[in-house]
Formats: structure tokens, C-alpha cells, sequence
């Protein structure tokens, strides 16, 4: 397992720190119901990267890890639901309950294989909203440009999540050293995206 650095560690904390201030100032204007989606996204954000500098990589290894941070796309994805798709809220929190559920019980109860694939699956539909519905949004004008950053956000995510995923199935896409390498700024740089796109709208 490779040792966290330095330099990992102040991505990690610069990660923390942007996520806090979204947590802080970056909700104004949006309804009570979105900005607690949105809050527990975050704040999950936070405590993981604080984890991580306190654990080192390590703490990617434990279980309790892998399922608290499932809620970071589960619940993102949901406020930009709620948010934008408000009719799909209920159809799409029950999803995000029973995804999450889903985590929770296939770390401790099938094979690693399955429950990383049970892991990917949610990953990768919340990754898919984060990713694609402000994209969609920009482009047809319903938001400004800029809000695609929060797209991109989705896509860096996504990107981890997979390499995260396959690394635990044994069938690693990039090496373990590589992922462990690139894991801090990543994350930085989709804090980063996350708030700079909501700071447009």
C-alpha cells in the first residue's frame, strides 16, 4: 500500500476546505429539501478527505469507508434532482435508499466481486445524473454555461469511483500505486469543478 505524502495530504485538505465553504456559502437560493441533499454530499466529501489524511490510504481498505462514501454521489446526485427534476425526487430517493442499503448489506454478506459490482451499478447511475443532467441543462440554456462544470465534476467521479471499483475487484485499470497517486488531486479537482459550476447558477 502506498504511503500518503505531503502533497497528498494538502489536496486532500484544500478538498475539505472547498467542500466546507460549498457547505457554507455555495446553497443560497435553493430550497430547504436540496440544500440538506446537497449538505450531506459535501459534508460526506469532507469527513472522507479528512479520513484519508488522518488513515492514509489504508482507510480505503475498510468496509465502513466504502459504504459512507457511497453517499457523496447518492446524494449529490439527489439535489441536482431535487433541484432540477423535482418531480423524479420521491421515484429517485427511493432509489438512492435502497442503492445505498444494497452497499451496506453486499460488503458484509457476498463475495468481493459482487458487491464491487453492486457498487459500480449505484456509482454509476448517480455518476451518470451528475455528470450528464447539467450538461443537458447548459446546453439548452436552461442554466448558464458555466453550471457544466458541475458535469464535469460528475465525470471525475465517475473516473474515480471506476478506478476505486476495479482496483478492489483485482482487476485494477491503472496500477495500485498509480490510482493511490492521482486519488488526492482527483478529488480536488472535482471539489473544485462541483463548486466552481454551482457558484454560476
Amino acid at each position: 500500500m502506498k504511503k500518503i505524502s505531503v502533497l497528498d495530504r494538502i489536496f486532500l485538505l484544500a478538498t475539505g476546505l472547498l467542500a466546507a465553504y460549498q457547505i457554507a456559502a455555495g446553497m443560497v437560493g435553493k430550497d430547504l429539501q436540496t440544500i440538506w441533499f446537497y449538505t450531506v454530499g459535501f459534508g460526506t466529501l469532507l469527513v472522507a478527505g479528512l479520513l484519508l489524511i488522518i488513515l492514509g490510504f489504508e482507510g480505503l481498505e475498510s468496509q465502513a469507508v466504502v459504504i459512507v462514501s457511497a453517499l457523496i454521489p447518492l446524494s449529490l446526485s439527489l439535489g441536482l434532482v431535487s433541484e432540477h427534476l423535482v418531480e423524479y425526487t420521491i421515484p429517485y430517493l427511493v432509489f438512492c435508499v435502497v442503492g445505498f442499503l444494497a452497499i451496506a448489506i453486499t460488503r458484509f454478506s457476498v463475495t468481493d466481486s459482487t458487491a464491487t459490482i453492486v457498487l459500480a451499478v449505484v456509482h454509476g447511475i448517480a455518476g451518470m445524473i451528475i455528470f450528464l443532467l447539467p450538461i443537458i441543462l447548459s446546453i439548452q440554456g436552461s442554466s448558464p454555461a458555466g453550471y457544466a462544470l458541475v458535469g464535469i465534476g460528475g465525470a471525475l467521479i465517475g473516473v474515480g469511483g471506476l478506478l476505486l471499483a476495479f482496483l478492489r475487484m483485482g482487476k485494477p485499470i491503472l496500477s495500485r500505486k498509480t490510482i493511490l497517486t492521482i486519488l488526492p488531486v482527483l478529488l480536488f479537482l472535482m471539489t473544485a469543478a462541483f463548486v466552481g459550476g454551482f457558484s454560476m447558477v
